[in-house]
């Protein structure tokens, strides 16, 4: 039987967050490049926000280590107010990554709480299939949602707005570019 793993980082949550971006669950430890999200040098994240926000790609990339630039990447989101977490807080994998087709989730994390320590917030981004499977389970939202398209809805008298964004993993198979281009629609529209 699979081990079940709790979540190992914190949810980062700066206290102007305005945003919330939500991926699925970290990849195993032995894939980090950082003790952040989205640790892992071949996932795309990082690249894309360097897109977005300063037309380089590798603005937060750290090329001669192979790595990435954590305190620039921390400092970046507390000035922009953008918090980031995952939708499972505890979960089994089925193989030696973070794959959404190959991770159970064994408990989902409260996301009603999570919105609660940050009162500002008024958009979330889901990274991903699973993330936004889970997320739209939460709140009993029964809409599928396409890429890059935005879904509102309310929840405790606060309007929320949904973005479902592609996935940042070298496996899903849309361009650098392209995958830039949906994040800076949402990042504009918030």
């Amino acid at each position: 039987m699979n081990e079940t793993e709790t979540h190992p980082l914190p949810p980062f949550l700066p206290e102007n967050a305005k945003i919330l971006m939500l991926g699925s669950f970290p990849p195993p430890k032995h894939r980090w490049k950082m003790d952040f999200y989205y640790p892992n040098f071949n996932n795309d994240m990082w690249r894309v926000f360097g897109l977005v926000f300063f037309d380089d790609k590798d603005y937060f990339v750290d090329l001669a280590n192979k790595t990435f630039h954590e305190n620039k990447i921390r400092d970046f989101l507390n000035e922009k107010g953008i918090a980031i977490y995952d939708t499972a807080y505890q979960v089994q994998r089925l193989q030696d990554n973070a794959a959404d087709k190959f991770v159970q989730i064994v408990e989902a994390v409260d996301l009603t709480k999570l919105l609660a320590q940050i009162p500002y917030c008024q958009t979330i981004i889901t990274t991903g299939e699973l993330a936004t499977q889970t997320l739209l389970a939460h709140f009993r939202l029964p809409e599928t949602l396409k890429i890059g398209t935005p879904l509102a809805f309310s929840h405790n008298r606060r309007d929320l707005t949904l973005w479902r964004m592609p996935s940042t993993s070298r496996a899903y198979p849309l361009a650098l570019a392209k995958k830039a281009e949906s994040y800076r629609l949402a990042f504009q529209a918030a």
